[in-house]
């Protein structure tokens, strides 16, 4: 089991699950949702997570044809990316996490659109948009 909440931990969850495929994403998107320069994110099947308090402080925001944003509108965490054709899992914020979710980081993904500022230093595999296309 595994617990996350927001800053203000008005939204708290629950995950009885693994947490997998994660990764950095350094879309425009994620990179203004974060304020910084990737969102950390890991998979999680929606069966096996669980609002445990302050579900009525999680809003959602249509952030393209292709995923919903959660977060918490009263301190504005970043919570979810919720993908519309993708029913069996959604991307967690990864940084909302009170425990280590055992999961590492396996890719740096969407570095075609990441901030000229930041290099990224580690090994990782980096993908131009997203994984299956050819690595950047």
């Amino acid at each position: 089991m595994l617990t996350g909440s927001c800053l203000c931990r008005a939204v708290r969850y629950r995950i009885d699950g693994a947490i997998d495929h994660v990764s950095h994403c350094h879309c425009g998107q994620c990179r203004k949702a974060h304020g910084a320069a990737f969102g950390s994110y890991g998979h999680v099947r929606p069966a096996e997570f669980r609002w445990e308090s302050g579900a009525d402080a999680v809003a959602s925001y249509r952030a393209s044809a292709h995923a919903t944003r959660t977060f918490c509108r009263h301190c504005g965490s970043t919570l979810q990316w919720i993908p519309a054709a993708h029913a069996e899992y959604f991307a967690l914020a990864l940084g909302t996490l009170d425990d280590d979710p055992g999961a590492r980081p396996e890719r740096h993904i969407f570095v075609g659109s990441k901030a000229p500022w930041f290099t990224i230093t580690d090994e990782l595999p980096q993908f131009a948009t997203y994984p299956g296309a050819d690595p950047a």
